[in-house]
């Protein structure tokens, strides 16, 4: 066991606060939107001083033979907390088929690192499991109920133009359509989304789908006035997390988080197709090659456990989550020995042994565990465990 030093990620839809609190730190005025703790190469970890990269580098056994049999002397997982004040911008990410084919165009084209939609040849499945309360949009809502609450609007322009694909013909090509319809900028859709937000105000304070549907027009338009790519925003469905609760994101589907805090899990990787609310490139090409445009249920996973240790349940090969909620008396063993993992601690305390030694973390710390060593613990915490999936054969 190490203690284990993470990234901070600055990006301008953090909030200033959350994450500071959690890793028991004073804001330093710049939003903090993300946490890392793994060994992603642009922003590694430390242990004992050394990058979490480099040390793997020099001691992949610390990997576990499993691990390096399926994905390589590759750490496969990337543990995060992350804090949005603001909404992020609508986004999916690739299967490895995907990931890898996109990552090698890039290359064969000589596209500039920062101007690469596939930065790198991992896919990107993700748990993000709730601290506090989280809204999100998530994969596309059945079209003809989404239709049905753009019509009960009454706006006086016609949405025929962009909408009509979804009651005059059916399946995930008439969605694909009408999405992609909805990313198009011009005078014409921000004058529909205009429209569409003012007439939305009217329902704001409703308790019915309706409702939820306006609030979520309205509260994208205070963060990103004019900008046509609400109408896209409006094709998904809302999801509120309670803490606790989990958001499983498969390759493919299209979401983003609103505001809230939470612990994301994720495969090692940073592969993002954004698809709208964005000042950034959005690729339309690999958003129709990799998007999942077929109607969903909400994707929220309960934690399955018994009350100590519990696991959110996925089929991510990838990267595994559990959560840890230790009171005195209790004296666990942490699960999945033949991986390496990371602990973090969210609040409270806790005394890790090993046969390696003994290490007490307080909230906001990491401890890094390599493959094959037997951890006990004991103390008064809450906290998270991220591990190896299962990989398929």
């Amino acid at each position: 066991m190490e203690r284990l030093s993470g990234s901070i990620r600055n990006y301008a839809w953090g909030s200033m606060d959350a994450i500071p609190r959690i890793l028991g730190r004073e804001p330093d005025g710049l939003p903090q939107a993300e946490y890392w703790l793994g060994s992603y190469e642009s922003a590694p970890s430390s242990a004992a001083e050394q990058s979490l990269l480099d040390r793997l580098g020099a001691h992949p056994e610390e990997l576990g033979d499993a691990n390096r049999e399926h994905f390589g002397d590759r750490l496969p997982f990337l543990l995060k907390i992350l804090s949005a004040a603001k909404p992020l911008s609508l986004q999916a990410h690739p299967d490895r088929k995907a990931a890898g084919e996109g990552h090698a165009r890039s290359l064969a084209a000589g596209v500039e690192a920062d101007q690469r939609t596939f930065v790198d040849e991992w896919p990107r499945p993700e748990l993000m499991v709730a601290l506090s309360e989280v809204e999100a949009l998530y994969g596309f809502r059945d079209p003809l109920h989404t239709r049905k609450l753009f019509d009960a609007l009454g706006t006086r322009t016609s949405l025929d133009p962009v909408l009509g694909p979804l009651t005059e013909r059916s399946g995930s090509a008439a969605m694909a359509e009408v999405f992609l319809d909805t990313l198009t900028v011009d005078a014409k859709r921000r004058a529909m989304a205009r429209e569409v937000v003012s007439a939305a105000v009217n329902h704001v304070g409703e308790d019915s789908d309706l409702g939820e549907f306006c609030r979520t027009a309205v509260e994208l338009d205070e963060h990103r006035p004019d900008d046509s790519t609400i109408l896209a925003a409006l094709l998904l469905n809302r999801v509120h997390l309670s803490p606790g609760q989990a958001l499983r994101v498969p390759p493919g589907t299209l979401h983003t988080y609103l505001s809230g805090t939470g612990v994301e899990i994720s495969a090692n990787s940073n592969n993002i197709v954004r698809g709208g609310l964005t000042d950034k490139l959005i690729d339309v090409d690999a958003l129709i090659s990799i998007v999942n445009f077929n109607s969903c249920g909400a994707g929220v996973v309960e934690p399955v456990g018994d009350g100590v240790i519990d696991e959110y349940p996925t089929d991510f090969p990838e990267c595994r989550l559990w959560a840890l909620h230790l009171r005195p008396g209790h004296a666990p063993i942490l699960p999945a020995t033949d991986g390496p993992r990371i602990l973090l601690v969210i609040g409270g305390h806790a005394v890790c042994s090993s046969s390696a030694g003994t290490e007490e973390t307080v909230g906001g710390h990491a401890l890094w565990i390599p493959a094959g060593e037997q951890v006990q613990v004991q103390g008064n915490c809450d906290g998270f465990l991220a591990g190896v999936g299962t990989p398929q054969e």
